[in-house]
């Protein structure tokens, strides 16, 4: 897939849903909910024995069933991963921390990458190598309050928290009004419970009612 058309789609999807499980079945109940709330990005992280296998089959999926989907792959450790998981047709690359060989070889490959930071002396560093989007890692730690400090000195920086990002009201408006142009949520959203007692259409209303939240701020 072009990386500007992820780019754009990316930038444009302002909530990515984060989750890894290690069964199929389970995985396209949520990306189904996710999809039915209004999810268009969702990011499968590796962090499973079995987790490459799991996405292999994803990817085939999502691609025949929601094709207007992107399926990211995160928890990208090394240059291996890098090339397991874009072998596997992932549309971008999500890492928790700054790595530069990481970000190269997914520019060798085409492939949009998302490296984890946690300091501005990092993000100007990820920035220099390539960089769009980047992830605030974790989210929970550094806060809105971070965001908006960076922003002074870099106002036009892409930043994604992910980590502690709450789908309630008050904190998604301190991320958004702070200048985030996209947040990264997992657990706090895909409730393990929901998801053991297979109550996707809960999900599927939690997905839409961050969107909506999103939604309004943006308009505001």
């Amino acid at each position: 897939m072009d990386v500007k058309d992820v780019s754009r789609r990316l930038l444009a999807s302002q909530m990515i849903p984060v989750f890894y499980h290690g069964d199929v079945d389970v995985c396209i109940a949520v990306i189904k909910a996710c999809y039915d709330g209004g999810g268009r990005a969702f990011e499968y992280t590796n962090r499973g024995e079995n987790a490459l296998a799991v996405f292999v089959e994803l990817k085939k999926i999502v691609a025949a069933t929601y094709p207007d989907m992107l399926l990211g792959a995160g928890s990208i450790l090394s240059l291996s991963d890098v090339e397991s998981f874009t072998y596997a047709q992932a549309d971008f690359i999500v890492s928790p921390f700054l790595n530069e060989k990481i970000l190269r070889r997914c520019q060798l490959k085409n492939v949009y990458a998302i490296p984890g930071c946690m300091t501005l002396t990092e993000i100007a560093q990820a920035e220099e190598w390539g960089a769009e989007l980047i992830k605030l890692f974790p989210g929970s730690v550094l806060g809105p309050e971070f965001v908006s400090a960076v922003r002074g000195p870099m106002p036009k920086l892409k930043l994604m928290p992910t980590g502690g990002v709450l789908p309630l009201q008050e904190n998604l408006t301190a991320w958004f009004q702070a200048g985030v142009v996209c947040v990264g949520m997992g657990a706090q959203l895909l409730k393990k419970e929901t998801i053991d007692d297979k109550r996707f259409d809960i999900l599927t209303e939690e997905v839409k009612k961050v969107f909506s939240m999103i939604h309004q701020l943006q308009s505001q």
